[in-house]
């Protein structure tokens, strides 16, 4: 009670003891239970919960921007528990999808002994990625956790369609010496059809998801339409500019032999 802690003995600076109501005052009034601390300092904790079809990133970007315009400037705001999870996730998502990216251009380098061909691979990877972008904006989906991960798979769905024609194409200008522009066409026209069944498979598995079809569908749909609308993009325009390209960088690497000798 009061009257026990004010009865309570201190050491007084002259070394007698002395009560502590002697030099204190008491006063009841309401003050927290405990004090949550952050580190060193004190923190308050604000859970929320989601309305049905709302995200976590879009509040978690509401929040913030609530905090920066309404708390003072010697205040932060730090998101903890799944929001902070889900931040961490969307900051190293980019880098994982560069690293894929290298990784990729690496062993296609190492597997074709060339520094150019693994780069005309990859020309499918940007309109892979336009064209899932392109999909969540037409079906109003957002870019969260999901759809990036489908943006990291279409890479290794979208580059087969570059392999089967340029391997062909570079096996061909070895075995019957003729010039890249008569070999990349020959396999387009050989390739067309594995290149548009493995696609058209790829796109009926992924069918289901993209139209939401199953329990818990609706957290994984813009992974279907990410992956759908990327597959279906890039296969219309790879087998134009791959080609385009593959000539182009064919001409390049003959006017460097010729200029280094």
């Amino acid at each position: 009670s009061v009257d026990k802690l004010g009865s309570l003995n201190i050491l007084s600076s002259n070394g007698k003891m002395g009560p502590l109501n002697a030099v204190a005052t008491f006063k009841e009034s309401v003050g927290p239970i405990s004090v949550n601390h952050c580190g060193q300092l004190p923190a308050v904790t604000l859970s929320f919960n989601l309305l049905p079809g709302v995200s976590l990133g879009t509040i978690t970007a509401q929040i913030e921007q609530l905090a920066k315009d309404l708390l003072p400037a010697d205040i932060s705001c730090v998101a903890a528990g799944t929001a902070q999870i889900f931040q961490d996730s969307m900051k190293t998502l980019p880098v994982l999808l560069l690293f894929t990216v290298l990784v990729i251009y690496m062993v296609l380098a190492i597997l074709y002994e060339h520094f150019i061909h693994p780069l005309t691979i990859l020309t499918a990877l940007p309109f892979a990625a336009f064209g899932a972008l392109l999909s969540l904006v037409l079906f109003n989906q957002e870019l969260n956790i999901f759809s990036f991960i489908g943006i990291i798979l279409l890479v290794g769905l979208v580059k087969k369609n570059g392999i089967i024609m340029i391997d062909f194409a570079l096996e061909l200008k070895r075995s019957q010496q003729i010039s890249a522009k008569e070999a990349i066409f020959q396999a387009c026209n050989v390739r067309y059809r594995p290149i548009t069944m493995t696609t058209m498979a790829a796109l009926f598995s992924v069918l289901p998801l993209a139209l939401g079809v199953g329990a818990g569908s609706a957290a994984r749909q813009s992974l279907g339409i990410a992956v759908f609308g990327g597959l279906l993009f890039s296969q219309v325009l790879t087998l134009y500019v791959t080609p385009l390209f593959y000539i182009a960088m064919e001409r390049w690497t003959e006017r460097l032999k010729v200029f280094f000798g």
